[in-house]
């Protein structure tokens, strides 16, 4: 059962080395943006209201949202994605390879499983 265990701890360190080894080069590769605040059409209060009038406030939501997620995927952001992404997957894969306990009959006793050699 050990050798399971240290399966399943080596998949999740790997997925987790890989993650943070990507997000470290992303962050000191990435080239800084330049702010360019105010020379966009989005963020004048004209274009909201127009925004708001043609979609409704879902439209304006609808869009900030965009924007955002779409940020996060390029320069410094990116390395954070993917540290954040990293931890979730190697998160995922540790409960996904955790061995299942036993079966327990209605005695209480364990029951051998079909794939089980002994039975």
């Amino acid at each position: 059962m050990r050798f399971l265990q240290s399966r399943q701890d080596n998949v999740a360190a790997g997925i987790l080395v890989t993650g943070f080894v990507a997000a470290f080069f992303i962050y000191f590769s990435a080239i800084p943006s330049v702010d360019r605040a105010g020379e966009r059409p989005e963020d004048s209060k004209r274009y909201l209201r127009q925004m708001e009038v043609y979609g409704g406030p879902a439209n304006v939501l609808a869009s900030e949202l965009r924007e955002w997620f779409e940020a996060r995927w390029h320069g410094e952001a990116l390395a954070f994605t993917v540290a954040f992404l990293s931890i979730l997957l190697a998160g995922v894969a540790f409960i996904v390879l955790t061995p299942l306990p036993p079966r327990a009959g209605p005695s209480g006793a364990e029951q051998a499983g079909a794939g089980d050699p002994d039975s």
